[in-house]
């Protein structure tokens, strides 16, 4: 793709082993998702898509072997009704349980455990198309938050992450800001600033994240704006950034180090391929 128009990234790391998912999106209308081996830093291709994955209505099974997802292709005459949730066997796309759509309201889900999983819902029912037996949907009654938009999910999985949420504020323009912090070391804190508001921003929509890194020993802070997902890995900083994987080292009483390149995904273009099941 032009690389004046970085491809968008957005990371999902299974808590309970060494797999994640990257979902990549660009152009606008294609998303590829792909696996990391997060102890060997290799990354393999699963499928594209000619549509958008809402990133942050998706979840992976904690032992990093299912992938829930929700996306839409605008095929509103289609089976599927044009958007759709499914869950797969990461990090291909092809559903072995499928939920028909049929909007862009809500949808999505979390895994609560490695075979059983929560749809949000609400007022805005899925349709049941086939469910894999291994797999079992479980009440939403539970939720810490309703139902509701990319928030709803998000903010819950980032809390079941790890993540603790700080006092939201106003962004300014009609939008607001909640932020969420996560220990590196004794010295260190990520900070996410998850953006939302109905104001679209170029490149980024009107859901996105911005990042700084938090000294709490000398009580100051390093802007990373252009970090448009972070987390810590097992005690590694890492990050994603115009269309780039890294990963930072940071000391305990030391400085940040120098930012280290995992993989470049920009150069990527729309494949048809098969998934092996």
């Amino acid at each position: 793709m032009d690389s004046a128009t970085p491809a968008r990234l957005h990371v999902l790391l299974a808590r309970d082993a060494p797999h994640a998912v990257v979902i990549r999106r660009g152009p606008s209308k294609h998303t590829a998702v792909i696996g990391w081996n997060r102890e060997t830093d290799t990354f393999s291709l699963g499928q594209w898509l000619r549509g958008r994955i809402y990133e942050r209505r998706c979840d992976l099974s904690p032992d990093g072997e299912h992938f829930l997802y929700f996306a839409m292709n605008g095929k509103w005459a289609s089976s599927v009704k044009g958007s759709w949730t499914a869950i797969s066997r990461a990090p291909y796309l092809k559903a072995i349980t499928l939920f028909a759509k049929g909007d862009c309201w809500n949808g999505g889900g979390l895994f609560r455990y490695n075979h059983s999983y929560r749809l949000n819902e609400g007022l805005y029912a899925h349709a049941l198309q086939w469910q894999d037996a291994s797999l079992r949907r479980v009440d939403d009654a539970d939720w810490q938050r309703q139902p509701g938009e990319c928030p709803g999910i998000y903010y819950e999985r980032l809390a079941r992450d790890g993540w603790i949420a700080g006092v939201a504020y106003g962004d300014g323009s009609g939008g607001g800001v909640l932020p969420f912090d996560k220990p590196i070391s004794d010295r260190w804190l990520l900070r996410k600033y998850a953006h939302a508001g109905p104001a679209r921003h170029a490149g980024r929509g009107c859901y996105f994240d911005t990042h700084a890194l938090v000294d709490r020993r000398e009580g100051t802070t390093i802007a990373k704006d252009a970090w448009e997902w972070a987390d810590v890995d097992r005690g590694r900083l890492v990050w994603a950034a115009n269309g780039i994987l890294g990963t930072t080292r940071i000391d305990t009483e030391g400085e940040p180090g120098a930012d280290t390149l995992l993989h470049d995904f920009n150069a990527m273009k729309f494949e048809r391929l098969v998934a092996p099941y």
